[in-house]
């Protein structure tokens, strides 16, 4: 566990000391070093072990519910000083990782419904999926405090994620609409000078351009149909944030058409609400089945240009549904002319546990399963958009 900190830690111009120190903080053990090592520790030292201690502590890890010494227990605002310690104590990193094992580890999720904890914890994208799945159990008095968390975020994805969508896909959508008649400023000059290359004169040192490449017109009419089919079982919480957030990024381009629906068993179309993630996202529903087929279906009928449309499934494909349907419905869509994207995950963190049949049989169809980092998914899109091979991670040329 790294223990570098926000505050002046103790110091040891000791480098053995220092060893010494950190394997301690590691370890635990109490405040007289009875882990062994026989370290003890004072003054700000001290303070970290004990927010150490109360997460990972042996009465912690076990559940207790009043753990002997340490522990958070069941008190709300001994909770939020520990809150208030981490962040004290530790960098914004190391503070995420440890509000996800309060909450996965001491079932701290209940106690997020109060606004003066939301106030305490540092908000990341695990936070929002665990907001979101308590979205309808969620008092009045919380909601709001809960939103305002859940916008700081997506503020932030929004700048870290948008302009190199836009840019991106703009070139994509620009280079799909191509035309062999082109005005003058629509010229590819680079494009042209290429393909013309055999009707060079050199006693005038120029190219003569019987063809002309030009781009299109892309961003004055839509080009492209999106639809975004999201899998918004717990598992992939991460995946439905990042999602809704691209899903906006995606609606503001005039060139792109795009549709947005979320599923378990049932299926909800949230496209109206794509001018707000935050709406998109406590219009989901995390948790529940998981009916893939019925969501393709759906998806499918509001196809209106397959050729001109790319479909992208986010799932883990955990089917339960009827999976020979499902596959059956990927193979029309891809027979008539419709890009289709299986994504496992749509974040951080790799590939999730994932039905590895199901992803074989998908692959088999020319629709292979992987999961894809948000910094990787305008690439994967400019690639739809364009029908070339996507670039899968690990895949060889």
């Amino acid at each position: 566990m790294t223990t570098s900190n926000t505050t002046a830690p103790t110091t040891h111009a000791d480098p053995a000391a220092e060893r010494l120190r950190r394997w301690r903080l590691v370890l635990g053990g109490g405040a007289d070093g009875g882990d062994g090592t026989g370290c003890a520790l004072g003054g700000t030292d001290a303070a970290m072990d004990r927010t150490l201690e109360a997460l990972y502590g042996s009465a912690a890890a076990h559940g207790e519910a009043r753990p002997r010494g340490a522990g958070l227990g069941g008190s709300a605002p001994r909770v939020a000083r520990w809150l208030g310690d981490i962040r004290t104590y530790f960098p914004a990193s190391v503070v995420q990782v440890m509000q996800r094992d309060a909450i996965d580890r001491l079932g701290l999720a209940a106690m997020l419904l109060e606004p003066e904890m939301l106030e305490a914890v540092e908000a990341d994208v695990h936070l929002v999926g665990t907001l979101i799945s308590l979205n309808r159990t969620m008092p009045e008095a919380s909601k709001e405090a809960a939103r305002t968390v859940v916008r700081k975020v997506v503020r932030d994805l929004e700048k870290r994620l948008t302009s190199r969508t836009r840019a991106t896909l703009s070139g994509a959508l620009d280079r799909s609409a191509r035309t062999r008649r082109p005005r003058h400023h629509d010229i590819d000059w680079n494009r042209t000078i290429r393909a013309n290359l055999k009707n060079y004169l050199p006693e005038y040192r120029t190219v003569v351009p019987e063809r002309l490449v030009g781009y299109g017109r892309a961003a004055q009419s839509v080009k492209k149909e999106v639809v975004l089919c999201i899998d918004q079982s717990g598992s992939m919480a991460a995946s439905v944030v990042y999602a809704s957030v691209f899903g906006a990024v995606l609606a503001s381009m005039r060139a792109l058409d795009t549709r947005l629906v979320v599923f378990d068993t049932s299926v909800v179309d949230l496209t109206d609400q794509l001018s707000d993630p935050v709406d998109v996202l406590f219009g989901t529903q995390l948790g529940g089945g998981t009916d893939i087929n019925r969501a393709l279906a759906y998806c499918q009928s509001r196809i209106t240009r397959p050729a001109e449309t790319v479909v992208v499934l986010i799932s883990d494909l955990y089917e339960g549904g009827i999976r020979n349907e499902m596959l059956k419905r990927v193979a029309a869509m891809k027979a008539s002319g419709v890009q289709f994207v299986t994504l496992l995950a749509l974040s951080d963190e790799g590939a999730p546990a994932y039905d590895r049949d199901h992803a074989a049989a998908l692959a088999a169809l020319g629709a292979p399963a992987f999961a894809c980092t948000p910094d990787l998914f305008p690439e994967v899109m400019a690639a739809a958009l364009e029908k070339r091979p996507l670039p899968i991670p690990g895949a060889t040329a």
